[in-house]
């Protein structure tokens, strides 16, 4: 029976998605098939029961935006490229050479995620410990993070070595595809995504990493899906029509229409009120702290090694088994879904009208009152790019073809530079009712203060 070379998966966010053979044989291997249980948004599913999707799906759903991408900057030869096109076709070779690398990059993007995603990573070791040579950066003291474990996979694995033997044929080893997702070329200069005297990495890259990258793109339409709510919804199919090639000193990077700047405008809003109403929903955040006290209490109890192997056989089945046999207070509250319940919250973008309280002396009270409590502190950006934007700049294309930088285009960075803050207190929940007498006595206490002072008679 002769091998398909085409295969169809099913998305509900996307459709049909084709897969080749040989990406199924590295879809099929086991440190990719781990993300099957490696839940996409953490513990997000304890406040909106349908978020259980994973980053398995998302990375399939990711490679495919990010394939609708290329094609759309980089069209096969013959096809108009329209008068913003800036440079020549690109032979059919080496573009499918670029084509490959970036679908690749996309699927094995989210790789190195430890449990329930970004929730464990608190327990990542050094990076120096996981031996990614020029990938470890400048400083091989810090914590390592999910990215790091991804290069590891990729460059340090059988996966590595099974990326190799699918695609090194046509030009594509495992330093390509590391390149493309840290966004940092791995012999010192751009060399292996030249054409023509061309640069073509800064465009590759921003696919991949960027403020308009196919992974945003990707997790904002599914995870607003799954969670049933409608903040990360935006007009996709427009802002992937009108994405466009702008070269600029010899190298090719991402630009946009201008006639689809509202579309790029509402995809980044899309971002922040998803952060300020899921990601940074405030039991998911709470049950997030509860799991760091729990790590602080019985360290060793469940550990992240840098051994690779090892690293690949945890997914969230392993932490919830470990957290359902612990005897630690903090792990029980978490396996049998008991958090502390929410006293007070202040965002300080959006302040009440009327009195605010200091939740530095709400604290201060609830400690003076022997109150069990947890302050917790989260932002929510608009960009993670912006102050980095100068050194993998986004363009935006006018009717005329000039090109300038998006953040002097759009004024929603100005305007939203500020991270919204989000500052709550939690409260063991068997004492509810005397932290809410405390904190009604601290808001009449702070009225009272407010309040002008009366003239005297003698004025």
């Amino acid at each position: 029976m002769r091998e398909r070379e085409e295969i169809h998966i099913r998305d509900p966010i996307h459709g049909t998605l084709p897969v080749s053979a040989r990406e199924i044989k590295l879809i099929d291997h086991p440190f990719f098939q781990r993300l099957r249980n490696i839940k996409q948004l953490g513990f997000a599913d304890l406040s909106f029961p349908g978020a259980t999707h994973t980053r398995y799906s998302h990375s399939l759903g990711a490679m495919h935006v990010a394939t609708r991408c290329f094609d759309r900057l980089f069209p096969t030869r013959g096809h108009n490229l329209g008068s913003d096109a800036p440079m020549a076709e690109l032979p059919d070779r080496v573009r499918a050479r670029f084509r490959q690398a970036v679908r690749l990059a996309m699927l094995f993007h989210d790789l190195g995620h430890a449990p329930l995603s970004h929730t464990t990573e608190m327990l990542m070791p050094s990076v120096g410990e996981l031996g990614l040579g020029a990938f470890s950066g400048d400083d091989v003291t810090r914590r390592a993070s999910h990215e790091d474990y991804t290069l590891k996979i990729v460059l340090d694995s059988a996966l590595g070595d099974s990326i190799r033997a699918q695609f090194e044929d046509d030009g594509i080893v495992p330093e390509d595809i590391a390149e493309l997702i840290v966004g940092n070329t791995w012999q010192g200069q751009s060399v292996r995504f030249r054409h023509g005297g061309v640069d073509y990495a800064p465009a590759l890259r921003q696919i991949v990493s960027s403020e308009c990258d196919a992974d945003r793109m990707d997790y904002l339409q599914r995870d607003s899906f799954y969670c049933g709510v409608s903040y990360g919804k935006f007009d996709a199919d427009w802002l992937i029509d009108n994405v466009v090639p702008v070269l600029e000193e010899g190298a090719v990077h991402l630009g946009i229409r201008s006639r689809a700047i509202f579309s790029f405008e509402d995809f980044l809003l899309s971002r922040y009120h998803m952060f300020a109403t899921v990601y940074l929903h405030y039991t998911p955040v709470i049950f997030e702290k509860m799991l760091s006290r729990y790590f602080e209490d019985a360290r060793g109890e469940f550990d992240l090694p840098a051994d690779i192997e090892r690293y690949c056989a945890l997914d969230d089945v392993d932490l919830w088994a470990t957290l359902r046999r612990s005897k630690n207070p903090w792990a029980r509250r978490i396996a049998e879904r008991r958090p502390f319940v929410l006293l007070d919250e202040k965002n300080e973008g959006h302040q009440h009208i009327g009195t605010t309280i200091s939740h530095d002396e709400l604290v201060d009270r609830l400690t003076d009152a022997g109150i069990t409590h947890i302050r917790t502190r989260s932002r929510s950006v608009l960009s993670k790019y912006f102050s980095t934007s100068s050194t993998k700049p986004i363009f935006v294309v006018t009717g005329t073809s000039s090109a300038v930088p998006i953040e002097q285009y759009t004024p929603l960075y100005a305007r939203y530079e500020k991270p919204a803050l989000l500052e709550r207190v939690f409260v063991d929940p068997e004492a509810r009712a005397p932290a809410r007498q405390v904190l009604s006595a601290l808001i009449e206490h702070s009225a009272r203060k407010a309040m002008p002072t009366a003239p005297s008679a003698d004025a």
